[in-house]
C-alpha cells in the first residue's frame, strides 16, 4: 500500500487537505536506498520514484549529486568522476543513515569496469554498507541471462559509443548492433523526446542481439521497456531500471514490479 492515500490541494482554501494514511509506524521500516547522481540528470530521480511506487514503497531513496554536465573522452569528463569526490558523496548520503548506495551513472562503460570496482570497494571501506554501480548491475545481468551480444543504444557522440564497446567487449560482451544521438551536453540528453528513443531502440536492435542495452541514466528510455520488448521481441536492460533493481536487491528487496519490462517482472534473473 502506498505510503500516501487521498491527500490534495484544495485551491479555494490554499491548503492542503484530504487524510494521510499508512501501514508503517516509523520511515525506519523502510529500505534506504542512496543513489549518486549526475548534477544535470532529470530523469533517474523521477522516473525511480515511480518504480518505487510499484515496490507499495517499502524503499526510500535519497539522493547525492555530482557534478557531471557533459560526456565526452576528455580530460575534463573523465575529472567529473573522480573518485574521491564520489566517494565523498557516498560518505553524505551514509548520513542517513542507509541499507545500500548506488553510482546511478554509466561513466564505467567507457572509463573501465575497474573504476567502478575500485569505486565500490572504496565506498563499502569508507560507509559499511553494500555499494554497486550501473555498469556493474548491468554485467551482472548480461551473466544472469547468458547474453553475450548485445545491441547498444546510447545517447553519446561516436567516440564515447566507440569506447563503450570496447570496454565492453574486453569483458566478453559483445556489441553486435549500436546506435547513438550522437549527443554529449547531459540537459539535451534528458530532453530526448520518446519517439526519438523509440527510434534509437529500433536502430539499436538486430537479429543477432540476445537484449538491447541502454547505456545513460538521463535517457527516459525506462518509461519505453514494456512497450518496446513487445515490438522488438527481445529485453531491453535500462540504466534507470538496472540501477534501481540492484539496489534494491543489495538493500534486501527483490523487485518483482509489472509494466516496466521482463528485468524488472523477475524474469531475467534467478
Amino acid at each position: 500500500m502506498s505510503l500516501l492515500h487521498n491527500f490534495g490541494f484544495d485551491n479555494e482554501r490554499n491548503e492542503c487537505v484530504g487524510q494521510l494514511e499508512t501501514t508503517i509506524q516509523s520511515l525506519r521500516q523502510l529500505k534506504r536506498i542512496g543513489h549518486i547522481t549526475p548534477s544535470s540528470n532529470t530523469a533517474l530521480e523521477a522516473i525511480t520514484s515511480q518504480l518505487n511506487v510499484g515496490l507499495a514503497n517499502r524503499c526510500s531513496h535519497h539522493f547525492s549529486r555530482l557534478r557531471v554536465t557533459a560526456v565526452r573522452l576528455d580530460p575534463a569528463t573523465e575529472d567529473q568522476f573522480a573518485l574521491d569526490t564520489m566517494v565523498a558523496a557516498a560518505e553524505l548520503l551514509a548520513d542517513a543513515p542507509l541499507d545500500a548506495i548506488v553510482w546511478n551513472g554509466t561513466s564505467a562503460s567507457w572509463l573501465g569496469l575497474q573504476r567502478d570496482e575500485e569505486l565500490c570497494r572504496r565506498i563499502s571501506e569508507r560507509t559499511g554498507l553494500p555499494a554497486s554501480t550501473s555498469t556493474l548491475a548491468f554485467h551482472e545481468v548480461f551473466r544472469s541471462m547468458g547474453a553475450t551480444r548485445i545491441g547498444l543504444a546510447v545517447p553519446y557522440v561516436e567516440e564515447v559509443t566507440a569506447k563503450i564497446c570496447e570496454v565492453y567487449e574486453r569483458v566478453g560482451v559483445n556489441v553486435v548492433s549500436h546506435a547513438s544521438l550522437r549527443q554529449s551536453v547531459n540537459v539535451d540528453i534528458g530532453n530526448n523526446s520518446l519517439d526519438s528513443i523509440r527510434n534509437l531502440l529500433r536502430a539499436a536492435n538486430s537479429p543477432e542481439a540476445d537484449c538491447i542495452a541502454v547505456v545513460c541514466t538521463n535517457l527516459p528510455a525506462t518509461l519505453l521497456v514494456e512497450e518496446m520488448e513487445r515490438e522488438l521481441g527481445k529485453p531491453i536492460i535500462d540504466s534507470i531500471a538496472v540501477t534501481f533493481w540492484k539496489g534494491c536487491r543489495l538493500a534486501g528487496i527483490e523487485p518483482s514490479i509489472p509494466n516496466w519490462g521482463a528485468l524488472m517482472r523477475g524474469e531475467l534473473t534467478s
